[in-house]
């Protein structure tokens, strides 16, 4: 084989670096903007901070009645972001837990066990997925309403499940359908319950793709804000996301960005951290489901 032309080579890793560029600069004008002063804000260079300040992040934690900045006590607003902070992690801890525990469930069942259809249940399941959630905001009331979950998390960590259910079913149930039987058959045979072999040889084998479903549901959980501002609507109990909805642009917009980077660097770091597993997992799901 002949080596790529050098211009071939050139205009190959240009595309890279424009697409990587274009990714990575809105996280860092964030980041710029959180790490300004109001008066660098309004007269500095917008892409550029030259007296970077951690009094946007601070503002954020600071306790009701400080005045704080040149804005002054009787513009300033107040705002429990430490409230929506334990919020936020409690839905995203939960929502992640509880999908991935009934995803597992479900996609073992459809694509270990092999029920009379099922393939046809997972594309009705699968199905569900492409239908937009904001079409579904008065049944999903009515539901949370009759179960008296109205202003409570646990109307979330009802309704976020649900959006990611679809998906992460479809994916492991496709995994689990041609993982290899001899193994879970093997322990079997030498006398290991289902569960056991489950638990033991199943889950195991099966990391990479719950790394996937798992960041799957991360991210759908904190791109969410119509549903959290939707189903929350007292200030102590909103998540990061729908709190940040209620701030003041004109006043409190350097220190909203502050809250956005403080809600999607985390996200960042563990999508990051576990990037190798979830390539590995779609991968894997879509290899084993072709």
């Amino acid at each position: 084989m002949n080596p790529k032309p050098w211009r071939a080579k050139l205009g190959h890793r240009t595309l890279i670096l424009l697409a990587t560029v274009y990714c990575l600069f809105p996280i860092y004008f964030m980041l710029v903007q959180s790490l300004k002063t109001p008066q660098e804000d309004v007269f500095g260079n917008p892409l550029i901070v030259m007296n970077p300040t951690l009094e946007n992040f601070e503002e954020l934690f600071e306790r009701k009645g400080e005045v704080r900045g040149f804005v002054g006590d009787a513009l300033r607003r107040s705002y429990p972001f430490l409230d929506w902070l334990a919020n936020t992690l409690v839905v995203f801890a939960g929502s992640v837990l509880a999908t991935l525990v009934a995803s597992v469930a479900a996609a073992y069942a459809l694509g270990r066990l092999r029920p009379p259809g099922f393939r046809w249940w997972r594309r009705a399941i699968f199905a569900t997925y492409v239908i937009p959630q904001t079409i579904l905001f008065i049944p999903l009331f009515q539901v949370v309403n009759a179960l008296g979950l109205d202003d409570n998390l646990l109307a979330l960590l009802l309704i976020y499940p649900s959006m990611a259910l679809p998906f992460c079913v479809w994916m492991l149930s496709a995994y689990f359908q041609h993982l290899p039987r001899e193994i879970e058959e093997a322990a079997l045979i030498e006398g290991a319950s289902r569960a056991t072999a489950f638990f033991r040889i199943i889950l195991p084998m099966s990391r990479p793709v719950l790394v996937a479903a798992g960041i799957f549901t991360l991210g759908t959980v904190a791109s969410d804000f119509m549903i959290a501002s939707v189903f929350l609507l007292t200030q102590q109990n909103q998540t990061i996301t729908a709190g940040l909805g209620t701030f003041d642009v004109a006043l409190d917009e350097l220190a909203g960005v502050a809250g956005v980077n403080l809600l999607a660097i985390p996200v960042v770091m563990i999508s990051a951290l576990f990037a190798r597993g979830y390539v590995q997992g779609l991968t894997a799901a879509m290899l084993e489901g072709a």
